[in-house]
């Protein structure tokens, strides 16, 4: 099956960015190896989003800012549980900047998550309370935006809740496999599969999108 993009079908770009690229802070196994497939991706779509992880510092999400916790445990916030993460995409540090050689430069929106102290944003439309917006969906609505591609990093965690939450708004949420990379903790991957497929979500290969 090919897949030509059309005029009210976006590319949603997840956290392409330099600490969860190898040698980040947070980094994501061959994640470098997806900027060039997304490069070539935005070219055949008119409208690219994309999203940039943007902690403060003592960030809930962080392992340090919890007392004997180490990175990738898990503790129960006041939204429910959250992993905890080794200090990563501090908002106005290089860590956070978009890896140096994504090259889109008809992106329309950078939405910034996470930016919130007590409470991470793995989705793209929902905090991890799963209830606060992040005004993403909005924005889509009001662009007349309706089918939503995503690539990008990590797989397992923002890529699925972004795909998943996009479902649930009514969008029609497609994952680009090859264009992503997963943190691949303990069962992640497997369960990313499972939830996306209860969801509805399809997963498709770069190649089946053309010009």
């Amino acid at each position: 099956m090919t897949i030509t993009p059309q005029a009210d079908d976006a590319l949603l770009v997840i956290d392409v960015q330099n600490d969860f690229m190898p040698g980040g802070a947070l980094p994501v196994t061959e994640g470098d190896q997806v900027v060039p497939i997304i490069n070539a991706l935005a070219k055949k779509f008119e409208h690219v989003i994309l999203t940039q992880d943007w902690h403060p510092s003592e960030h809930i999400s962080f392992a340090a800012s919890h007392p004997n916790k180490k990175p990738f445990e898990t503790i129960q916030a006041p939204y429910g549980a959250q992993t905890l993460w080794p200090e990563h995409c501090r908002q106005n540090t290089p860590g956070a900047s978009f890896h140096p050689a994504l090259d889109i430069p008809h992106a329309e929106l950078i939405l910034r998550k996470g930016f919130r102290r007590h409470i991470d944003s793995y989705s793209a439309f929902l905090e991890n309370d799963h209830f606060t917006s992040t005004g993403l969906a909005g924005y889509l609505r009001e662009r007349g935006l309706q089918r939503l591609f995503l690539c990008g990093l990590a797989y397992d965690f923002c890529v699925r809740f972004s795909a998943i939450d996009g479902t649930a708004l009514g969008f029609e949420c497609i994952v680009i496999e090859d264009a992503t990379r997963p943190v691949n903790l303990p069962s992640s991957v497997s369960a990313t599969n499972a939830a996306l497929r209860a969801a509805g979500v399809e997963r498709i290969h770069s190649r089946q999108i053309v010009a």
